[in-house]
């Protein structure tokens, strides 16, 4: 199977399936998976289960095997019928490839050019959200497990497609999957980046909490705070609501045009009935790379810091928040600019913050060097924690993951990548994004975005060309027959 003929037999057979694999990501993206209340049937919103329901019926249509785990996740299966001694099938194999992919999305946030549930065709791109995060590399797996079909591959493994439905949240979906299911045995997730990932940050989700009391004296009164959609998205919007008198608001209001002008960044300050809102845009980037986009909960914090608040307790938090976050994104004013030769920097995430009169809540999402703990992180963090009178509230954990280079894994991932691509110099990575990599033993992500190529995950106007998707789906057919012949 792995001779010269049968790479081009299959390419060609990829290439003959580029206008169903369009429409399929189409149609995915139009089906809007963020989290939403469960519903009967829909543990994680009807978004969800119709996207998830979407790849079970088109995977059934054409002839794989399906597994529904109680609406929590499931897989689509092929193979794993090895040959017996005269080139008969020997009985199904135990040994399990996984590829696991996600359907849930993160919010679509603001900004978009175009409708972002729409599966946009335009200039060889599909626009969506999902388009690159997970849809479109799920899609790409898919084609390259059918064209195998296609082609008469009889994988030794049983090679599933495991659908993940809450990545983007608790992983509750994929534990209830795995109590159900056998563990792949080894296997990748397209989720990241090219050439292959062999290690993964510390991932730590919290809030700080701070009690707000009423003013005592004359001034604008902060009465509510709002930013974000997500802990792990860089916010685009933040938003105060003040209360106070009209000779505040145009001060406010001026003192909001001499900032844009100053700074150029974007605030804006307009009267809502008798309250005055400001109002903070961004840039949204994925909460593992936060350098990458502009934190509007930051750009609000440094504007607030001098538009003449009233009350001690919003003013020590707008303090603290500036002189400790601010616009960085590696902890160092926090006390935890932690790094390591492996993997680097942390990264420091603001990802959303709610307040009213009575409390701010501000939630943090924070990606730790693969050498580190938790505790490491915390420990940092606590005496700049404790001495501006802040409440921390841990909320989830995964722990950082790694492998060496020399791991037959990706040895074998890499040499599909440089025999497809060419690109010899590259080498493993370490990243800071959360994959299901970290769900079983064995597994790595792997692509789907190359060296070089901007990263569009989380971000308005999220795509994926048409040239990328049927490439990815050779790559990954390459890989499917690598590990599993």
């Amino acid at each position: 199977m792995n001779d010269g003929a049968d790479a081009l037999r299959l390419d060609g057979i990829i290439d003959s399936m580029k206008d169903e694999m369009v429409a399929a990501l189409r149609g995915l993206i139009a089906i809007r998976s963020v989290a939403g209340p469960p519903e009967d049937g829909a543990p994680f919103g009807a978004g969800v289960r119709d996207a998830y329901a979407y790849m079970l019926k088109m995977a059934e249509r054409d002839g794989f095997d399906t597994l529904d785990v109680d609406g929590y996740g499931g897989h689509i299966e092929f193979g794993g019928l090895p040959a017996d001694g005269d080139g008969g099938a020997a009985g199904l194999s135990e040994k399990v490839l996984g590829i696991l992919c996600h359907l849930d999305v993160v919010p679509e946030g603001g900004g978009w050019s175009v409708e972002p549930y729409a599966g946009t065709l335009d200039g060889g791109n599909i626009y969506g959200r999902g388009a690159t995060d997970d849809k479109g590399p799920a899609i790409a797996c898919y084609f390259a497990m059918k064209a195998l079909m296609e082609l008469g591959f009889m994988p030794r493994a049983r090679v599933r497609l495991i659908l993940g439905l809450d990545e983007e949240t608790d992983w509750k979906g994929m534990e209830r999957y795995l109590s159900k299911a056998k563990a792949p045995d080894f296997g990748f997730t397209p989720d990241a980046e090219f050439p292959a990932i062999h290690g993964e940050k510390g991932i730590l989700i919290f809030e700080l909490a701070k009690k707000m009391e009423k003013a005592k004296t004359g001034g604008l009164a902060l009465r509510r705070l709002s930013g974000g959609t997500a802990a792990n998205m860089v916010p685009d919007r933040a938003r105060a609501v003040l209360m106070g008198d009209a000779r505040a608001y145009g001060e406010v209001k001026d003192r909001a045009a001499e900032y844009r002008g100053r700074t150029g960044r974007q605030v804006n300050a307009r009267g809502i009935g008798k309250s005055l809102e400001v109002s903070a845009q961004g840039v949204a980037a994925h909460g593992a790379t936060p350098e990458k986009g502009l934190n509007a909960i930051s750009i609000l914090m440094d504007f607030l810091s001098g538009a003449g608040i009233a009350g001690e307790s919003a003013l020590e938090f707008i303090d603290f928040y500036n002189r400790h976050i601010g616009f960085e994104t590696d902890g160092a004013s926090m006390g935890c600019g932690l790094s390591d030769e492996a993997s680097g920097s942390l990264a420091f995430n603001a990802g959303t913050i709610a307040g009213d009169e009575g409390a701010v809540i501000l939630t943090v999402n924070i990606r730790y060097p693969v050498t580190m703990d938790a505790d490491d992180v915390y420990g940092a963090m606590l005496p700049t924690i404790h001495r501006h009178d802040l409440g921390l509230v841990k909320l989830s954990h995964r722990p950082p993951i790694f492998m060496p280079e020399d791991d037959p894994l990706i040895e074998s991932l890499m040499r599909v990548y440089r025999r497809r691509t060419g690109d010899l110099e590259s080498r493993p990575l370490v990243i800071g994004g959360g994959t299901y990599a970290r769900a079983a033993k064995n597994l790595v992500a792997f692509g789907a975005g190359f060296p070089g190529e901007p990263d569009l995950a989380h971000s308005r106007d999220e795509r994926i060309s048409v040239e990328k998707l049927v490439r990815i789906a050779k790559i990954y057919a390459d890989a499917i027959r690598e590990l599993s012949a």
